[in-house]
Parts: C-alpha cells; structure tokens; sequence
C-alpha cells in the first residue's frame, strides 16, 4: 500500500512520536513505508508522515551517493531509535521534505552520530553513521521528536519560505503523489 503523505501544517508532525510495543508485528508498514518512500522519490519517510504517530522511519541513502563516493549507503528501517550521540564537523546541506514539497534549505549539522535503535527483526544494534547517511537519519530522527528541518531556520530566512509553507498547508503546490493537508 502506497500511503498519502502528511503536509505541512498538520498536527501530528509537531508531536513526539509514541513508541512501538517491542515484538510488535509492523514488517507490513515498514514494506508499505519503503513503497511511498520510493513513489515519491524520497530519500527517508517517518510514521508521522504517513499519519502514523509511532518511533519508525526507514531510509535509503544510497541515492544520496554519487559514483566513485567512498561512503556507502544504507537501506534500512529504524525502530525506536535513540539518538545516543552527534559529533563530528558540522556542516551544511540544503535539505527537503515530502511533507514540505518545493522548500529548500541548507541546515547544519554535525557529520556523525551514534544511534541505539532496533532493526527489522527486532534486534538490538548500536551504531555509528557518518556523511549522508547521517544527515538522512538525523532529518527523520527529527521527525520522531516533533521536529521539522524549517524549524532550524531563523530570521530572514524562516520569514522568507513563511508563504510558501502557508501555500503547502493549504496544497497549493504541486507533487506526483497524494498528499493529505490539514483542515482549516
């Protein structure tokens, strides 16, 4: 199943995610979430984006990479992650969001991180991630606390994307795949 997106402006994106019962059967979601992931050709996708509060997101960095790149990419699920540690030079990356469509912004943040976190047959594992890979961890890690990547922004820079995030709440920007807007 290839679910709507959540845009913008809905409730359930500024809220912290719940966490998943350990053992609890979600193998089908997580295939569902890789499925509208790649429809709308994202890059990582977090439950709160397809409407569901829970601590799981699933990435796929290898399309960050580009040939001949030292670093290696990672598809994977995620499951009540904890971010245990970031660390590393920081630096910036314009980043974007399916639930945020046609905005841009560069965000800084630290290169590397070590998650605890389970994976998809719920195993226990303690991990390092560095470059890319991180940066996308770190992007829906966010979105498991509430947090999305235009509230980094301050200033000019927040008030000069404040009508296009108005124009995503109301969907008035186009994408190739349904989203669900907030009701007014």
């Amino acid at each position: 199943m290839i679910y709507p997106i959540v845009a913008y402006g809905n409730p359930i994106l500024k809220r912290e995610a719940e966490e998943i019962p350990e053992g609890e059967d979600i193998q089908a979601l997580i295939a569902d979430m890789y499925k509208t992931m790649d429809h709308a050709h994202g890059v990582g996708l977090a439950a709160p984006q397809i409407n569901k509060g829970i601590r799981l997101f699933v990435i796929d960095s290898t399309l960050m990479l580009d040939e001949g790149d030292e670093e290696k990419g990672i598809r994977r699920a995620f499951i009540n992650p904890i971010l245990l540690d970031e660390y590393g030079d920081a630096f910036g990356f314009e980043e974007g969001c399916l639930s945020i469509p046609e905005v841009r912004a560069e965000i800084i943040r630290p290169e590397k991180l070590t998650l605890e976190y389970y994976d998809e047959n719920w195993n226990l594992v303690e991990e390092e991630f560095s470059g890319m890979t991180a940066r996308v961890i770190q992007h829906e890690y966010d979105h498991l606390e509430g947090i999305l990547f235009v509230d980094y922004l301050k200033g000019l820079k927040k008030r000069m994307i404040q009508s296009r995030l108005i124009e995503v709440s109301k969907g008035k920007v186009p994408t190739d795949y349904r989203m669900v807007y907030p009701t007014r």
